[in-house]
C-alpha cells in the first residue's frame, strides 16, 4: 500500500484519506463561525434580538429545542453549551485510531471544568438551574451523571458520587472545606499529566504535545493573575502552578510566584505571551476575563499558524474548538453584559475581535 506522512508520523495513504476528510470538514465549520463584525452587531442589540440573530445562526435547532422550557439569557447559555457538546461530539465521531484517542483524551477538560463548576456552585450554594446552565456536557461523563452531581446535597456528597470514575483518587483524600482552591488545582494537574503522557506515547504527535505544553504555560498565567489579586504569593502560590510547560521553567515559576504584582508583570513581558495582554493589563483591574479571552484567542491563532504548514492533521481540528469556544465565551460576555445592563464599552472589553 501506498505510504505517505502526516506531521512526522508514516502512515497509509488511507489513514491520510481520513484525515483529509476530518481537516476538510473543520474547514468548512470553521467558515461557520462568526465574524468579529457579528459581536460588534451583537453589542448594540438587546437580549430579544440577540436571541432571534442567534436563532438564525449555527445555533438555531438547539435554540428550537430549548425555547419552550427556558427563556431570556437561560435559553442562550443553554443553546450554546449544548451546540457546543454536539459540536465535539461530532469532531469525535469523524477521526478514527490515534487522533480519535487524542480528541477524547483533550475533551476531558471538560469533566474537570464541570467537576469544578459544581464543587465551587455547591459552596457558594448556586441552584441546580444555575450550575445546569453552564455545565459543557463534552467529557466521558454524561450528562445524566453530572445532573446526579448536581443534585447531590453538597460538595463531600459530590466528591463519594464520582467514585469509579478517573477523578475519585484525586480528589477522595483532599480537605475541600479547607481549600477548594487546592482541590481545583489538583484536578488540573492531573488532567495536564495524563494528557501529556499520553500524547507523548503517540507517534508523530510532537506539535500536539508542544501546543499542550504551551497551554500549561497559559493556565499558569491564568492561574498567577488569580492569585496576585488574591494576595497570594511565595511557596503557596506555588502550589497552584501546574509543571511541564514550555518555555516557564522551575526556575520562573517560583520567581513568578514569589513576585509582587508589579513584578511579575515585569516579568512577563520578556515572554510572548504579554503581546496577547499588553493592553489590557492594569492593577485596578476589576476582572480577569479580558485577559483570560485574550490567552485563549492567543492560543487559538498559535494552533491555526501552525496549522497551515500541518494541514493534514490534529491541529485544524483543535484549532477549531479552541476557536468555537472563544465564540462561545464571546456571546455568553454579550448577553450576561446586557442583562447587568453594562454599557456597550464595559462589554467590549471582555469580549475577542
Amino acid at each position: 500500500m501506498e505510504t505517505t506522512y502526516v506531521k512526522g508520523k508514516r502512515t497509509s495513504s488511507y489513514a491520510k484519506a481520513r484525515y483529509a476528510y476530518g481537516t476538510a470538514r473543520v474547514h468548512a465549520m470553521k467558515i461557520k463561525l462568526f465574524p468579529s463584525d457579528t459581536y460588534k452587531k451583537l453589542l448594540v442589540m438587546n437580549l430579544p434580538e440577540i436571541t432571534r440573530f442567534i436563532e438564525e445562526s449555527e445555533y438555531k435547532q438547539e435554540i428550537d429545542e430549548l425555547a419552550r422550557r427556558h427563556a431570556g439569557i437561560d435559553l442562550v447559555e443553554f443553546a450554546l453549551h449544548l451546540n457546543l457538546a454536539r459540536t465535539f461530539t461530532k469532531l469525535i465521531e469523524m477521526t478514527m485510531g490515534e487522533p480519535h484517542n487524542l480528541i477524547v483524551e483533550y475533551l476531558r477538560r471538560w469533566d474537570v471544568w464541570n467537576i469544578k463548576i459544581i464543587l465551587r456552585g455547591k459552596s457558594y450554594g448556586a441552584s441546580d438551574d444555575e450550575l445546569l446552565r453552564v455545565l459543557i456536557p463534552s467529557g466521558e461523563l454524561s450528562i445524566d451523571f453530572l445532573r446526579g452531581l448536581v443534585r447531590k446535597a453538597d460538595m463531600g456528597e459530590v466528591v463519594a458520587a464520582l467514585k469509579g470514575t478517573i477523578y475519585y483518587d484525586v480528589v477522595k483524600d483532599i480537605d475541600f472545606k479547607e481549600s477548594l482552591m487546592k482541590l481545583e488545582d489538583e484536578l488540573d494537574k492531573f488532567y495536564y499529566r495524563r494528557l501529556t503522557e499520553v500524547i507523548s506515547k503517540a507517534t508523530g504527535f510532537s506539535l500536539f504535545l508542544r501546543y499542550i505544553k504551551m497551554e500549561i504555560d497559559i493556565v499558569n498565567v491564568k492561574t498567577l493573575f488569580r492569585l496576585k489579586r488574591a494576595g497570594i504569593t511565595g511557596p503557596r502560590a506555588l502550589d497552584y502552578v501546574i509543571p511541564g510547560g514550555l518555555v516557564f521553567t522551575d526556575k520562573d515559576l517560583k520567581a513568578m510566584a514569589n513576585a509582587s504584582f508589579e513584578e511579575f508583570v515585569g516579568i512577563l513581558k520578556g515572554y510572548r505571551y504579554w503581546s496577547a495582554i499588553s493592553d489590557v493589563v492594569t492593577e485596578q483591574m476589576e476582572s480577569l476575563h479580558a485577559i483570560e479571552m485574550r490567552l485563549d484567542k492567543f492560543l487559538a491563532d498559535y494552533v491555526w499558524r501552525i496549522a497551515r504548514f500541518y494541514p493534514i492533521s490534529i491541529l485544524p481540528i483543535l484549532g477549531y474548538m479552541l476557536s468555537k469556544y472563544v465564540e462561545l465565551e464571546n456571546i455568553r460576555a454579550i448577553v450576561r453584559g446586557k442583562e447587568a445592563k453594562l454599557s456597550e464599552e464595559t462589554i467590549r472589553d471582555y469580549i475577542v475581535l
